[in-house]
């Protein structure tokens, strides 16, 4: 038994619905990996749950699997705010987050992340940042001045399969701007940080 099957048997069960679209993912989409998934998906309604937060904004939603488990642990009068460019996934994403029992918590928005926020008038407790790795820097640019003081923002895949390793950096750009990123992060006096090395690296950090 290897050590992922032995968490997933001693951790709490995954939903019906969240199953129910991993399942689908895997079987109709070309990335499913994108999925946040099971384990992932435990920690951020955990992190949601420890926060309570009013106010979350995701960057990108890909198939809602994400905005569903962080929707869980929101206040009584919390929303998810969840925006994604690729409308090509939208009707999948909108299929499941209207079965989820949040639903009603969860505003689905397609669009550029990085032009929309900045017109939010919005102070969010909690922001998951997992869109296009190249603009990782610009999406935390984009949302620091919009998290409160002690507020987290989370940042998924930032160790990369390992590929953040590279030296000299692959040609791969997405690879290039989660090592951007990391750096960047590392020296950013802005926010307390430390990387978890769960599945595909999540940076943690708290608004100082």
């Amino acid at each position: 038994m290897d050590i992922e099957q032995y968490i997933l048997e001693h951790s709490e069960q995954e939903a019906m619905l969240l199953s129910r679209l991993e399942r689908d993912a895997n079987v109709h989409l070309l990335h499913p990996r994108m999925v946040s998934g099971h384990i992932q998906g435990r920690l951020l309604s955990s992190l949601s749950w420890m926060i309570r937060p009013r106010r979350i904004l995701e960057i990108g939603t890909y198939v809602g699997y994400s905005a569903m488990c962080l929707a869980e642990g929101l206040a009584e009068d919390g929303e998810v705010i969840t925006i994604d460019i690729d409308d090509e996934i939208e009707d999948m994403a909108r299929r499941y987050i209207g079965e989820s029992p949040y639903a009603s918590k969860i505003n689905f928005i397609i669009g550029d992340a990085v032009k929309l926020i900045p017109d939010m008038n919005e102070v969010f407790d909690l922001v998951f940042i997992d869109g296009n790795k190249r603009d990782y820097i610009e999406y935390f640019e984009t949302v620091l001045p919009k998290v409160r003081k002690n507020g987290f923002i989370l940042a998924d895949n930032t160790l990369w399969a390992g590929k953040v390793l590279e030296k000299p950096a692959s040609n791969d750009y997405q690879t290039k701007g989660l090592q951007a990123f990391n750096d960047y992060i590392a020296k950013c006096d802005a926010v307390e940080k430390f990387i978890l090395p769960l599945r595909d690296g999540l940076t943690i950090m708290r608004v100082k």
